[in-house]
């Protein structure tokens, strides 16, 4: 990629962070399907596993071959091979594979630590429960460099934001890069925040 050089001062945005955001078709009968096989997961392992959850229960990697869990998959296809066409990244080279999934309910007073998904290049969130308060994802800028030093602000914009949140939303599937440092606010509803998240790789 080459930068033109034009005499009036143009504003060229180069190694831009992209995060993808759409709804999912029919969301409604996908989340009553996943909701019964997480909470089913849960009542067999109420414990659940240590990752980045705080006060939230986090389940193992589900089982892939599940015929739920390739229900839920389909239903999504079509968004992951959108975004992996966003970035130009050879599809047909390469095999794109989800790597692990897992579910999270995070009662009221829960949160997730900051943290990253490493050895995969894409992650995403997919919301079933998402009460109004039940905790923004946080998206952390991935240059170290520029959070080193940040002059004052008239107000926030895309150019000099430090981090940036998606209110999540019932049947909202999120993709970002695996890479990219996030997190997620406490729950300060009275319901549970339930969500299924993922890894992708290509191979």
């Amino acid at each position: 990629m080459s930068i033109m050089s034009e005499k009036v001062l143009e504003l060229n945005l180069v190694f831009p962070t992209p995060i993808w955001t759409s709804f999912v078709d029919d969301y409604q009968t996908i989340n009553k399907t996943m909701l019964n096989y997480i909470q089913s997961l849960q009542a067999k392992n109420p414990i659940g596993t240590k990752h980045s959850n705080v006060f939230g229960w986090h389940s193992e990697n589900f089982d892939l071959e599940d015929e739920t869990i390739k229900f839920f998959v389909s239903s999504i296809k079509s968004k992951i091979k959108r975004a992996i066409d966003d970035m130009g990244w050879d599809s047909e080279k390469s095999q794109t594979k989800i790597t692990n999934m897992w579910a999270i309910i995070n009662k009221k007073g829960a949160s997730n630590a900051r943290h990253t998904h490493p050895n995969s290049y894409l992650s995403a969130v997919y919301y079933i429960r998402a009460p109004i308060h039940c905790g923004d994802i946080l998206f952390f800028d991935p240059r170290s460099a520029k959070v080193n030093r940040k002059p004052p602000t008239t107000k926030p914009t895309k150019l000099n934001a430090d981090e940036v949140n998606v209110t999540p939303q019932d049947g909202m599937l999120v993709f970002f890069p695996s890479y990219l440092h996030h997190g997620v606010d406490e729950n300060k509803s009275d319901e549970e925040r339930v969500i299924i998240s993922f890894n992708i790789d290509l191979r």
